[in-house]
């Protein structure tokens, strides 16, 4: 049996819902971004809310999954570098620089996100984060332990810097320096 199909006006309530969450996050931070008012500013009831997503946890869940699908789906097939048909390094480069600003571009969200017990596919994400780079760094530097080292090049993402760099407004600053580090490890000059 196909899936059913979202109605129009559902898929316009999502949609509306979606981006009053992530303008109220970008302008007023998350905890400004009550459930009341992220409503308000989508034009729907409450009930409508927690009807398409259970909870604050529930939205917010598919804010990120949203971002990290569609990062998934550009790594396996879409243009390169960040899709498949550049070098190696070049893709790292390319992939490091959309999950910076994936991150960066809706920090308020990503902090709040942290702070939430574990997605349910939060492990899915993360595995594929994980092969991916360990993939394209076995093949850029063989003599590397792509799984440790690409965790390590992950990892400061999800750290206390980010945020306070974006906050601080040198996201710029951030997405040049996560490619001289990922540069630095694949020994590609600038």
């Amino acid at each position: 049996m196909p899936p059913l199909k979202e109605r129009a006006d559902a898929a316009r309530n999502r949609q509306a819902i979606l981006e009053a969450t992530r303008k109220l996050f970008a302008e007023e931070g998350a905890e400004s971004a009550t459930m009341d008012r992220i409503a308000a500013a989508a034009g729907v009831a409450k009930g409508t809310l927690f009807h398409r997503f259970g909870n604050r946890a529930g939205l917010l869940y598919e804010l990120i999954a949203e971002g990290a699908t569609g990062l998934m789906e550009a790594v396996q097939s879409g243009p390169p570098p960040l899709g498949p048909g550049a070098p190696a390094g070049d893709r790292l480069l390319a992939y490091f620089d959309a999950m910076t600003c994936l991150i960066a571009d809706d920090i308020e969200l990503n902090v709040a996100y942290q702070a939430l017990p574990p997605h349910p596919r939060r492990e899915e994400f993360h595995r594929f984060w994980a092969t991916h780079i360990s993939t394209l760094l076995t093949e850029v530097r063989p003599d590397l332990d792509a799984e440790v080292v690409g965790g390590l090049l992950l990892a400061p993402l999800g750290g206390e810097l980010v945020p306070h760099m974006v906050r601080a407004g040198q996201k710029d600053r951030l997405r040049e320096s996560v490619r001289q580090l990922v540069r630095s490890v694949i020994n590609q000059p600038s």
